[in-house]
């Protein structure tokens, strides 16, 4: 595992900077660190003097002063390295987010169904929220590593040249345990990471299907099944804490021995009279400080892991190009639905091929039992799934399939806020439209009420049909001359069910191709094509006398 993805640097100018900027105090906490040496070995040389001679030298006095000084540099270079990590972690969390978010909706709906949403999830959020431990305490201590090191070896050698040789040979130890400690960690800490995506995967499984487990009496076996993935979840994170204990004892370890054997090397020089005070003060006050960057980045590295985790796995989604998508002067112009061939296959049975074309005005019904597919057609329509054949949706030339077409899934996804806002999609909703849109989908309630996320506080037929209003309400201002609608009638009552389909007719009527999926009769009555779908992936596309050609 690389120290630092070079692709980081790249696609983050503020990670570039923060490099820079940790370079800089380190070499301030190198200066520093040496000039404490230095003071503190002129004060004891100088209190020996003292000592013997019974006089105190002015110069002691200088000394102490650039001992003080050289601490309180030091303190404030440390303390700037700290607010220039936290500030620069912050930032580049949200660069990464937003260049990830920027790059899904570039890549369109097809390049994100084939990801998990739940790891997509767990990477964008809790994986690079441990960016924190990688700015704010590995990369300082890399910066400061490739400076401090080298500068206090060479100040070290000047001060004695035989402690010099001693740390030059003893310091390799330790990037051989790093190294030996390092691949042992890259692939618990990769478990790591696929148990938390894991872990999320399953949490919102349970959520998001809770109302159909709670039908079928299945909700508490969830418990267990969480439980379980929490369980090994837990037994991860305590081995990497074992790991990290042990790396951190054997670092520290070969770094004892290392000064242990320059302080060895220093007493039996001070006794035969070979090496005077003064040097061996210095020499042993910097022996620590020369092999603790080193030790500690090491150290530091395995705090960093889940970041380092986190980053590699968005830098290598910002690297995954897939399939370009289509620019707009690709989309040509067309008054139209056209499927063509339209086939997609997926792993338990192959769709299609389904031929028709369906003019302004005309609903098609996709009908058929539940898993036929109606679905998967829906989501090749709007281009969110893998297909074969061709797809021409109706609408202007210079304009995305997505500026192009309403949609409604069978999932309300609904979040926290006003009726009115999850209408709109917006803080600012159009209250007359609003208003209009949800009375054309029969639902009588307050635009200005609140309700939880996911819908909690209204009914499955009350969410059911703020996600139609929501569609009548995109398809009303953005005019758009086609809307896809999966199950929007699934959890409703015959009175509520008439109010949608009057609904999914005045959209016809006003020049909108309708792709409804239902297998509801009512809905399937109100056709104009009818596209049925079996079980083995055979279809049959029938158009009933009241069709518009």
């Amino acid at each position: 595992m690389k120290p630092l993805d070079p692709r980081l640097l790249r696609l983050s100018r503020t990670a570039r900077g923060f490099i820079v900027a940790a370079a800089g105090t380190g070499v301030l906490r190198t200066l520093a660190t040496i000039a404490i040496a230095w003071g503190i070995a002129a004060a004891v040389t100088l209190g020996v003097d003292a000592v013997h001679h019974g006089t105190v030298p002015t110069a002691i006095a200088q000394a102490l002063a650039l001992l003080g000084g050289a601490f309180v540099l030091r303190a404030v270079a440390a303390w700037a390295t700290d607010d220039l990590a936290a500030r620069a972690a912050a930032k580049v969390k949200s660069e990464l987010r937003a260049t990830v978010l920027a790059r899904a909706a570039e890549r369109g709906p097809s390049w994100l169904a084939e990801r998990s949403s739940a790891g997509f999830a767990t990477t964008l959020g809790p994986g690079l929220d441990a960016l924190d431990a990688y700015f704010g305490r590995y990369l300082p201590q890399l910066a400061l590593t490739a400076i401090a090191t080298p500068v206090l070896l060479v100040a070290i050698g000047l001060g004695d040249l035989t402690s010099g040789i001693i740390v030059l040979c003893a310091l390799p130890v330790i990037p051989v345990f790093m190294i030996l400690i390092g691949l042992a960690t890259q692939s618990l800490q990769r478990k790591q990471s696929d148990a938390l995506a894991k872990l999320g995967g399953a949490f919102t499984e349970a959520v998001e299907g809770l109302a159909t487990l709670k039908v079928f009496g299945r909700a508490r076996r969830q418990v267990g099944r969480i439980g379980a993935v929490t369980d090994e979840y837990r037994r991860g994170t305590l081995g990497v804490l074992r790991l990290s204990f042990v790396s951190g004892f054997a670092l520290e370890l070969a770094a004892s021995l290392s000064v242990a054997l320059v302080a060895v090397s220093i007493g039996i020089r001070l006794v035969d009279g070979s090496l005077g005070l003064g040097a061996a003060m210095f020499v042993l006050v910097l022996a620590p400080e020369a092999f603790a960057p080193i030790r500690q980045v090491g150290a530091d590295f395995h705090a960093a892991q889940d970041g380092v985790e986190a980053s590699t796995a968005v830098l290598d989604v910002l690297d995954d190009t897939g399939a370009p998508p289509a620019r707009p002067a690709d989309v040509p112009a067309a008054d139209d639905l056209v499927l063509d061939g339209l086939t997609v296959r997926r792993p338990d049975v192959v769709i299609g091929p389904v031929d028709l074309r369906a003019a302004p005005g005309t609903i098609v019904v996709l009908a058929g039992p539940s898993g036929s597919g109606k679905s998967s057609l829906i989501a090749a329509i709007r281009g969110a799934l893998p297909h074969d054949g061709t797809v021409v949706v109706p609408g202007p030339v210079g304009t995305t399939t997505t500026d192009r077409t309403t949609w409604a899934d069978q999932r309300p996804r609904l979040v926290r806020g006003t009726i009115a806002e999850n209408v709109a999609l917006s803080a600012t909703p159009d209250a007359t439209g609003v208003r209009t849109a949800l009375r054309e989908a029969g639902l009588g309630l307050d635009p200005g009420l609140q309700v939880g996320s996911g819908g909690s506080g209204l009914s499955g037929g009350q969410a059911q049909r703020v996600a139609v209003a929501r569609a009548l309400y995109r398809a009303e201002r953005a005019r758009t001359p086609l809307v896809l609608l999966d199950e929007p009638t699934s959890a409703l009552d015959v009175e509520a069910e008439a109010h949608v389909v009057d609904a999914l007719r005045s959209l016809a009527d006003a020049g909108a191709v309708v792709v409804v999926a239902s297998h509801r009769p009512a809905v399937v009555a109100a056709g104009n094509v009818r596209v049925d779908l079996r079980s083995d992936g055979s279809v049959t596309v029938t158009q009933s006398i009241g069709a518009r050609a």
